[in-house]
């Protein structure tokens, strides 16, 4: 990593209510470029929820997002202001959200073709090496309905790839799978990583989150409690509440 890393994405005291529960209690948060940041945490903790507020799924109700440095003016943005915005992060789901009735190339060009103006041939090979890519290459022509699970799983994120993202947000994109299919995604997640994509994954897998991951983040309570290296987080916590947790963890974990 170079002396001076672009930062890529960055929050300060991000806050986001629903109703009178606030889910987001001033989040601290910054990913530089080429980055890999894993966020853990108990379920509830506002993990997925501080995701869509980084692409603006979601509208934080206060505190600062920033993008390589400038602020964000969320609160007052137009429709192409927005847009541009989310280009810059692709998101993939824990669900999926495939439209079931494209073919899975189809599914992969639809934004490049819609939104960024992608001549359909230009669009259609782009999308044919992005399926080979994530080993999807016999897949082309298939609904959405014949696929497996780890399968649409590779199709929605060769389909946020070719919107050509900066940042790559990933919410539990293995909770729903099998350990097989799991082990297929995070082989796949770790060769993005390899190849330089920024990277902020929200998971369950501890292992994965060790193994990929430049830093972690530890959520509780709609705020960031700790973060640092994994060795460092994984294996000597800081906080009480940290410890407590991967001490559940293990208890769940071990036969």
């Amino acid at each position: 990593m170079s002396p001076n890393p672009v930062v890529e994405i960055a929050t300060r005291g991000l806050q986001k209510n629903f109703g009178a529960l606030r889910v987001l209690d001033g989040v601290d948060f910054t990913v530089t470029q080429h980055q890999v940041q894993a966020l853990i945490g108990p379920s509830g903790s506002g993990k997925s929820t501080f995701l869509r507020c980084l692409n603006l799924l979601e509208y934080p109700d206060g505190g600062e997002l920033l993008w390589k440095g400038r602020t964000v003016p969320y609160k007052n943005m137009r429709a192409a202001e927005l847009s541009r915005h989310r280009r810059k992060m692709g998101m993939v789901f824990q669900h999926f959200h495939l439209f079931p009735h494209r073919t899975v190339l189809q599914n992969v060009i639809e934004g490049p073709v819609q939104v960024l103006g992608t001549p359909i041939r230009q669009a259609r090979e782009q999308g044919r090496e992005l399926l080979r890519q994530v080993g999807l290459e016999d897949k082309t022509d298939a609904w959405p309905a014949q696929l497996s699970g780890g399968q649409k799983q590779r199709a929605a994120i060769a389909r946020s790839l070719a919107m050509d993202p900066e940042v790559l947000l990933l919410d539990e994109v293995t909770s729903a799978l099998d350990v097989e299919m799991i082990s297929g995604i995070n082989e796949l997640l770790t060769g993005l990583a390899a190849d330089g994509m920024t990277m902020v994954v929200v998971t369950h897998d501890l292992g994965f989150a060790r193994q990929v991951a430049d830093r972690i983040g530890f959520f509780d309570e709609g705020r960031i409690v700790e973060s640092g290296p994994p060795e460092q987080l994984l294996d000597r916590p800081k906080s009480s509440r940290l410890a407590e947790f991967l001490q559940a963890f293990q208890n769940t974990t071990t036969p």
